[in-house]
């Protein structure tokens, strides 16, 4: 018997004042599914995604919820007015005998209950969204962007619960490798329309570039037909006047279907060129170590940094990756070890900080304020790369309208502020770029377009990025900070690490999460990872995905399991906390199921790719 709906939009039409945002939507969520939404910046996920959340009410349509689903939606800016710490507002609605899932959420998303949200960044606000939802455990999870601000540990963690879950969930994201791994259907929204196809992200791309070419022949032929009619309108209709209204109608309506037709967004006009070549020697550190009030950042670490290099720097949220850059770049000192710099260096910093904008200034005046940009004379425009260029003709080239140019800052979504930032530092004559978290925000084909000007730009990159597919798109060295003052080089991207690591005998990454991404680029360390997937060439894609992250989709489990029978062992709990005793018994139950099909699993395809 088929099970009902959790969800189902009928004929939803929603409009801002403006161009219709949806027109006729509709669409279904089924128990058990697992979905990637996904479009352009702009195109209207995370208002689709609150119309699915009851939060927005449509123009016409529907909602329906079937009786008895729960719906969670995590937001991308929480609202935690009325709640004093993080650790409140996660566990607000919580039954007080659920109350340890917070914690167990909290200690995998790594945030701190007891900070107070008058002083809680927005990462952490967002972290505490998400603890909060996965302790709830709807049947129906929705989820804008749960990986922003999260660091590559926490990433893993979430994806091995998201993999376990029974609930169904629906995902934004711009993370590729954790669309790849999570997902069997996708929702793509393109000027107002939203198709579903049920293979999950891994076939997204092809799918879209096919829908997109069948479209440019259909546009084609349509152009052609309505020129070979108009060239008849002009030539032929004098012969046959009354015979041929109808043919001329059809022309009219050929021209009017046309003229309606939304034209795709073209991507940014981004453009990135490097300025005079610096020296061979761009940084090079001997012996470094960094301590802040008694915690070891870097012990006795050495690296050399040439012209061209592109470095990636991978660890954990605070384990000091921005504080070995700016040690780097010279902006701050090594308590012991010297740094040199190479000369004729012309650095361009983008920060995750996004400090460089004012959010109290327009667009306009962001980039005519701008020292390196200023043109004397001119205060309607700026200097691009050395070229004076006018401010609204700039900020079109990244997707910007000539409305937004006069809004403030602070209006502009994540994804918009990091575009505003590239024009900054795409602006500048560079050869040195620094990129802290550039990722966070931009939607997939921005993202594809970055990655492109990074491999011809003929200067150097350093990149800290939580993005693995990026990392394994740009890196060609990876340097990883795992804690306790360690850094270790390694040749290659994130892959190449995870495959050298293991090799070496430690993990494939702090949660032992592994992802077998697909680069573009050039090589990276073949020889490192030649053999591991040669022993596993029996397998397909998705089971040797499966097989590498299976390892610590068991561990989250066994560490669960660990703290539930602390929990129920403790004096008394029966007696006094009945319902409390109940829930975890059922928890407890619950992983331990689990945990012996993830075992099950794994011995199944260890002994297939072993063959």
């Amino acid at each position: 018997m088929a099970r009902a709906p959790l969800l189902q939009l009928s004929d939803i039409s929603l409009t801002f004042g403006g161009d219709p945002v949806f027109a006729d939507l509709s669409l279904v969520v089924q128990p058990s599914d697992r979905v990637a939404l996904v479009g352009r910046n702009g195109s209207g996920k995370s208002t689709l995604m609150k119309v699915m959340a009851g939060l927005v009410e449509p123009d016409s349509g529907a909602r329906v919820v079937t009786p008895g689903i729960t719906v969670g939606y995590m937001e991308q800016d929480p609202m935690m007015e009325g709640f004093t710490t993080l650790g409140e507002y996660a566990a607000s609605g919580l039954d007080p005998s659920e109350s340890y899932k917070v914690e167990i959420a909290g200690e995998g998303l790594k945030f701190d209950p007891d900070r107070p949200i008058s002083t809680a960044s927005g990462g952490e606000r967002r972290r505490a969204a998400l603890a909060k939802l996965m302790a709830e455990a709807p049947e129906l999870m929705l989820l804008d962007e749960p990986t922003n601000h999260l660091d590559i540990e926490a990433i893993a963690w979430l994806e091995a619960e998201l993999s376990t879950t029974r609930a169904a969930f629906v995902l934004i994201s711009h993370d590729r490798a954790f669309l790849r791994a999570l997902t069997r259907a996708t929702l793509w929204i393109d000027r107002g329309a939203v198709r579903r196809q049920e293979t999950g992200f891994e076939g997204f791309e092809a799918w879209r570039d096919k829908i997109w070419d069948e479209e440019d022949m259909q546009r084609h032929k349509m152009d052609r037909k309505i020129k070979a009619e108009g060239r008849w309108a002009v030539e032929g209709i004098s012969a046959r006047r009354k015979r041929n209204q109808g043919r001329l109608r059809a022309l009219q309506d050929l021209r009017a279907e046309r003229s309606s037709q939304i034209r795709r967004q073209g991507a940014a006009a981004m453009a990135l060129e490097a300025g005079a070549k610096s020296g061979k020697k761009v940084a090079e550190a001997e012996g470094i170590s960094k301590s802040y009030d008694g915690k070891v950042i870097l012990r006795d670490f050495s690296v050399k940094i040439q012209r061209g290099d592109r470095v990636a720097f991978v660890g954990p949220n605070g384990v000091g990756k921005t504080t070995l850059l700016r040690m780097l770049m010279g902006q701050e000192e090594p308590d012991s070890g010297t740094i040199s710099l190479g000369t004729n260096l012309m650095p361009a910093i983008f920060d995750q900080a996004r400090a460089q904008l004012d959010p109290d200034m327009t667009l306009w005046d962001s980039l005519t304020g701008d020292p390196d940009m200023r043109v004397s004379g001119k205060a309607d425009q700026v200097l691009v790369r050395g070229a004076p260029r006018h401010v609204i003709g700039y900020l079109k080239d990244f997707l910007f309208d000539e409305r937004q140019a006069r809004a403030p800052v602070r209006s502009l979504s994540g994804g918009e502020k990091a575009r505003l930032l590239l024009a900054k530092l795409m602006a500048k004559e560079s050869n040195l770029l620094v990129l802290d978290e550039p990722t966070n925000d931009l939607d997939i084909e921005t993202l594809d377009l970055l990655q492109e000007l990074l491999d011809d730009y003929d200067g150097t990159v350093l990149l800290v990025s939580h993005d693995r597919d990026f990392l394994d798109r740009v890196a060609a060295t990876t340097i990883a900070m795992e804690g306790d003052g360690r850094a270790t080089v390694y040749a290659g991207g994130w892959s190449d690490y995870q495959a050298q690591r293991a090799e070496r005998g430690g993990t494939a990454d702090w949660n032992s999460v592994s992802y077998d991404g697909k680069r573009k680029g050039p090589a990276k360390s073949e020889s490192a990872s030649a053999g591991k997937n040669e022993a596993k060439s029996a397998l397909s894609f998705t089971e040797k995905h499966r097989l590498e992250a299976l390892p610590g989709i068991i561990a989250t489990l066994e560490a669960e399991i660990e703290k539930l029978e602390i929990f129920l062992s403790a004096p008394d709990i029966f007696t006094k906390e009945p319902v409390k005793f109940r829930k975890g018994t059922e928890a407890l139950a619950d992983r331990q199921k689990a945990l012996a099909q993830a075992e099950e699993e794994w011995l199944a395809l260890e002994a297939k790719a072993e063959g």
